[in-house]
């Protein structure tokens, strides 16, 4: 029992060490990206704060199983490296026993994060939604950064050269307006104010001392040029998602739903999918449109004969049954896509915790054979099969999303592949300890960079 616990302790501080790195990288990367969309904008540093902590969900979800790799690697490499692994050996102890103890925890840290994917991270995702809302509500100039065009509004592009602080106001604006395909207008002004309307549902921008420039699309020659004093111009706030901030009413993507809920909505639009192909097609008096049932058309014109009557009523007959398949299919292939993107998102919701059990076989193989415990080493290697692990998710993800491979082989290929081979490593390392053969990786390092070889080395260092 000491032994196992030996074993235990031998992988904590790894763990802890690499888990504390990750979340200061993703950290810092977060912080990177978003820092100059926070900071400098009158937001207090309590709701900056907030909407850190909300974001620190997701990277524990990313850190956790790349830790376990990591301080597996670490682990079984230091135990390795002080010949403890042989000492085991020569005890009696086999390679499983020794993997035993850190596949329980990995098992209850599996466990842990599919109750975190599924009641932590949600409501994470779905909370930080909502900030973001009440923060533009606020701030309505947050997605408006000084000297670059924004084009989260539809049809316009607006670009301030100047944005303050402690206010919605702007300096510098020029504006284009598409939302008339007919018409270009270009909008400049010296300065402005950004507001809503009292619903939420306008964003409204008052502009002073600026002029208007309009030409047409088709006719170039009509350019009209208008100078102002003010102006206002009012804008929908579809591209801003501006909702009422009230969490009930903000509608919830595929990633702010727990696997039951995602399973829920997968079972209606399923039952829907299956009374749409069960449906008859519709009587021959009638058709059916986005707007409703529309009668066939009009009696024939006056003189035709009753076989030009008849196929009349049949070709149209056969366009309103063609119609209301097509409609049908359309909805069907709908649904299905819907589904496709909740069950990728339900399988993730398991096969991302289930790495952290598959990369144990990966990684105690691998740290023994490496023979050494270093942090550069096991980070090293981690950072590698991880990238082709997450590569392999996403691009799995993707695939899965449009309908070109199954869900679950999408979400669980890569465990599926990291899995067969911890397992062959884990198996041939339970036979024997081979060092890693460096000699084929070798002859892909120019000679400058090689080390000197000495004689009676090789066989020493594996080379």
């Amino acid at each position: 029992m000491r032994l196992k616990l030996h074993i235990v302790r031998a992988h904590l501080a790894p763990f802890l060490f690499s888990f504390v790195t990750l979340m200061f990288v993703f950290l810092l990367q977060f912080l990177m990206k978003f820092i100059d969309q926070l900071v400098g904008k009158g937001l207090s540093w309590w709701v900056i704060g907030e909407l850190i902590t909300l974001n620190l969900a997701w990277m524990v979800v990313l850190a956790a199983p790349m830790s376990v790799l990591v301080s597996t690697l670490m682990g079984f490499g230091t135990l390795s490296a002080n010949n403890e692994i042989t000492a085991m050996k020569a005890g009696g102890m086999s390679l499983y026993r020794m993997m035993a103890p850190v596949l329980i925890v990995s098992m209850l840290l599996a466990y842990l994060m599919v109750e975190f994917y599924n009641k932590v991270l949600p409501e994470a995702n779905h909370r930080t939604k909502v900030l973001m809302v009440d923060i533009r509500k606020v701030k309505p100039t947050l997605s408006i950064l000084p000297g670059l065009f924004s084009k989260d509004l539809a049809g316009y592009s607006i670009l301030a050269r100047k944005t303050f602080e402690n206010s919605n106001d702007l300096e510098g604006i020029t504006i284009y307006d598409y939302t008339d395909p007919s018409t270009n207008v270009v909008v400049t002004a010296e300065r402005g104010k950004v507001s809503f309307t009292p619903d939420q549902r306008k964003l409204i921008m008052d502009l002073y001392n600026g002029e208007i420039h309009q030409v047409g699309t088709s006719d170039l020659q009509s350019y009209r040029r208008m100078r102002y004093v003010r102006h206002r111009i009012v804008m929908n706030t579809e591209g801003f998602d501006f909702e009422r901030s009230n969490e009930n009413a903000l509608s919830r993507g595929d990633r702010e739903l727990s696997a039951s809920d995602l399973q829920h909505f997968v079972d209606s639009l399923e039952r829907s999918n299956a009374a749409a192909r069960d449906q008859e097609p519709p009587a021959g008096g009638e058709q059916f449109s986005p707007y409703g049932r529309l009668r066939r058309p009009g009696p024939p014109p006056p003189g035709a004969s009753l076989h030009e009557q008849a196929i009349r009523l049949a070709i149209a007959d056969a366009r309103s049954a063609a119609n209301a398949i097509d409609n049908r299919m359309m909805l069907i292939k709908y649904n299905q896509d819907q589904i496709n993107q909740y069950l990728v998102e339900i399988h993730k919701h398991y096969a991302l915790p289930v790495a952290c059990i598959v990369f144990v076989f990966i990684g105690a193989p691998l740290g023994i054979m490496a023979r050494r415990g270093t942090f550069g080493v096991a980070a090293s290697m981690s950072f590698g099969f991880f990238l082709v692990y997450w590569a392999s998710l996403i691009g799995g993800e993707k695939l899965s999303d449009r309908a070109i491979l199954p869900p679950w082989v999408g979400m669980w290929g890569a465990n599926i592949l990291i899995g067969i081979i911890g397992i062959y490593l884990t198996a041939r390392m339970g036979r024997e300890t081979p060092s890693i053969n460096w000699t084929w990786f070798r002859r892909f390092v120019p000679k400058p960079l090689r080390d000197p070889v000495v004689p009676g080395e090789d066989e020493a260092d594996g080379r």
